[in-house]
């Protein structure tokens, strides 16, 4: 959980009133020509002599988090673009993973596999469709003293010919070359992390599992190994390829063999056929007022002209396409701003120091749409649209307002937004009500993706892809008002690399529905009900409906036991409202599908009742289908579980172990089916509250997912 956020407001869209000020400026980027077209069609398996890069271009493989998309389907986001992973795609460099212990590459990657690239290797991806524009996410080492280094990487794509009113045709060969960075990766040490690779304990009166000790209160003092806990690795880059190739050509990444070249870790591919850019003609144009497109002058003031304006006469704000540099917060309300596209239209700033510290504890400032103050009334009618904030935010600092869209934003509209490098992609401090957050892509955040915080009611955040947040991807918090009535709902969070893909912290008639999430690496799993950060109670229901997870379930170190694809966490109230999961799928976990766990210091004081399960599939854990840590209790129905590589409920209660069983019991209401070696996951001798505690049960490493 990261605490940030002042509000953004958008502008409306309807009053069109007064005459167009200035026609949009086209500035050519060399993409467009078309729609964005979705690629959910699973490819052909590779083989092992295409994987190392025998002649010709293999049967591209798509994926979905890393599986066949049918495995996954129903959930998640569709923006539009095809997902391939490195390690199917044709190369002579070395495929590493899989893994899934944090601080290793492996286990920050999609799917926990990758390519490394020595210079003068590539790896070729074929294309499943046509596609103008590609993103890879990548790493690359960082300085040895912190702060990151850049390195180049080549990009070749190559038509392999067709035909075209009866002629044959050759797309053009297209050479490029990326400027790659770690700047923004690499963090170091405890929470709330370091930039230096070199730097001691941050808090060495803290325990932690690396000696299993307080370091501070032990002697002889324990060595600790430098650079501790590396992570956040990954960072991804854009790249139009300048004119649109189709299906069955190639696009060829590889490290070059000249200065500056260094090992490079391909994760993923994802090929964009990007429309063109969005021209509008009756509208408020920014370059009237003064913006530079060219993002060598500082275009804030020019933007604030023209949202003043806009708001007088009644007019939308057009970016046009280009790059502004904006090293502030753009304040809005009742106002809508709209941008070419998120591939033309890019508000770029640095992070900047503050003089002295602001009243909300930030000492930076950066690049973001901002909300006014719910204590001011905050804003609302905002919308934005079709354009990317590109920030500067290189550490965390829990306290400053450097996140890409924030404040209190009510009656609002988020949409098609590309959010990058900022601290938390999207932060919203209630209370405030009806927003819409829908179709934005947040990568390479330091802290959370997206957080409702305090009193945000009546919202919806739908088909969203976050990847690489550093926190919870997508969080509802109820901290000193109640968040109540918002939906979360197919959205695809990929590789949150600290925390949950989508936690919800108290609140009222929540629902979390048909959500694809994949691969979260420590100190949290997929999905997570917590009563914890000083959270109002859960009251109402809460819905866990038709989610998806992939690959979950990460080991607390703190705990030194693993968690499950969903947990549910008692720490400062009873977990006691109406909630239901239903139709949920856990594939592949990597300890138990399902956990219920109160805090040690108050397991005898609070509990987790009223949870009921149905209709819900388990496809692979490498320990248990339930894991109780706590008292209370849960119904399960038509829970149908394979590939369970403990025995199926390992109940531990309340650790007291009394004559009469666990003080948590489990409600047999029929239709549990299916098991592991150990026999039927649901037994009846386990039921309803049989002690079968493993505190620290061996980890049996499931088969991959299959179709059901």
């Amino acid at each position: 959980m990261a605490r940030s956020g002042k509000g953004i407001s958008r502008g409306r869209a309807g009053r069109r009133t007064v005459a167009a000020v200035v026609a949009a400026a086209g500035i050519c980027l060399g993409i467009g020509g078309g729609t964005a077209a979705g690629a959910d069609t699973a490819g052909a398996a590779r083989t092992s002599a295409a994987r190392t890069g025998a002649a010709g271009p293999a049967a591209p493989v798509v994926t979905r988090a890393g599986l066949d998309p049918a495995l996954v389907a129903g959930a998640g986001a569709d923006l539009g673009f095809a997902e391939q992973e490195a390690e199917n795609a044709v190369t002579d460099g070395k495929v590493i993973g899989p893994g899934r212990s944090a601080y290793t590459l492996p286990a920050e990657a999609s799917g926990r596999r990758a390519v490394t690239l020595e210079p003068g290797q590539y790896v070729e991806f074929t294309l499943p469709s046509a596609a103008n524009a590609i993103t890879v996410r990548y790493s690359i080492p960082d300085a040895p003293g912190g702060g990151g280094i850049t390195a180049p990487l080549d990009v070749t794509a190559t038509g392999r010919g067709g035909t075209a009113a009866g002629h044959a045709t050759v797309t053009p060969t297209t050479k490029k070359s990326l400027t790659l960075t770690s700047q923004y990766s690499w963090l170091y040490n405890q929470y709330p992390f370091s930039n230096d690779p070199n730097a001691g304990l941050l808090h060495a009166d803290w325990w932690i599992t690396e000696c299993g000790c307080v370091p501070a209160a032990t002697s002889p003092a324990p060595v600790i190994a430098k650079p501790f806990r590396p992570s956040h690795f990954y960072d991804e880059q854009r790249l139009p390829l300048g004119r649109t190739y189709r299906a069955g050509d190639t696009v060829r990444l590889s490290v070059p063999v000249r200065a500056g070249a260094v090992a490079t870790t391909v994760d993923v591919l994802d090929s964009h056929l990007v429309a063109p850019p969005r021209v509008l003609t009756l509208a408020a144009n920014v370059l009237v007022f003064g913006a530079d497109p060219t993002g060598r002058r500082d275009s804030a003031g020019a933007l604030d002209r023209a949202i003043a304006f806009a708001r007088r006469a009644h007019l939308t704000v057009y970016i046009p396409p280009g790059t502004y540099r904006v090293d502030r917060h753009i304040l809005v309300d009742d106002v809508t701003i709209e941008g070419a596209g998120s591939w033309y239209t890019v508000i770029k700033g640095r992070q900047v120091a503050l003089e002295t510290p602001a009243k909300d504890g930030s000492v930076h400032t950066g690049v973001g749409f901002y909300g006014k103050d719910a204590a001011a009334g905050g804003s609302r009618d905002v919308r934005l649209s079709g354009f990317a904030v590109e920030g500067d935010v290189r550490e965390r600092i829990d306290t400053d307002q450097v996140n890409g869209v924030g404040g209190a934003l009510s009656d609002s509209v988020i949409e098609g937004l590309y959010v990058h490098h900022t601290k938390v992609g999207m932060w919203f401090d209630g209370p405030m009500s009806n927003l819409r957050i829908t179709g934005n892509v947040i990568t390479d955040q330091i802290a959370d993706g997206l957080n409702f915080h305090t009193g945000v009611t009546d919202s919806v955040v739908r088909n969203n892809f976050v990847r690489n947040s550093g926190d919870d991807a997508l969080a509802l918090w109820s901290e000193k008002g109640a968040d109540a009535r918002n939906t979360v709902d197919h959205n695809t969070v990929q590789s949150p690399v600290l925390a949950n893909g989508i936690a919800v912290y108290g609140g009222t008639d929540t629902t979390v529905s048909h959500n694809l999430v994949a691969d979260p690496v420590r100190e949290g799993s997929a999905l997570h009900v917590g009563s914890r950060f000083g959270s109002e109670p859960f009251t109402g229901y809460l819905r866990f409906t038709g989610n998806t997870t992939v690959r979950a379930g990460t080991y607390e170190l703190n705990w030194n036991i693993g968690l499950g694809a969903i947990w549910f966490y008692a720490l400062e109230r009873n977990i006691d409202a109406d909630i239901r999961v239903t139709g949920d799928r856990y594939l592949d976990s990597t300890y138990n599908a399902i956990m219920l766990v109160a805090d040690w210091p108050v397991k005898d004081t609070y509990g987790i009742s009223n949870v009921h399960f149905k209709d819900v599939r388990v496809d692979g854990t490498g320990t248990s289908v339930v894991s109780a840590r706590a008292a209370g209790s849960a119904s399960f129905e038509n829970v149908d579980a394979r590939n369970v590589g403990a025995v199926g409920i390992n109940n531990c209660g309340s650790f007291n172990f009394p004559s009469t069983g666990s003080e948590f019991a489990l409600n047999d209401l029929g239709g549990n089916d299916g098991g592991g070696t150990t026999g039927p996951w649901f037994g009846a001798w386990q039921l309803p509250n049989t002690l079968t505690c493993d505190d620290r049960p061996p980890v049996v490493a499931p088969p991959a997912p299959s179709a059901w």
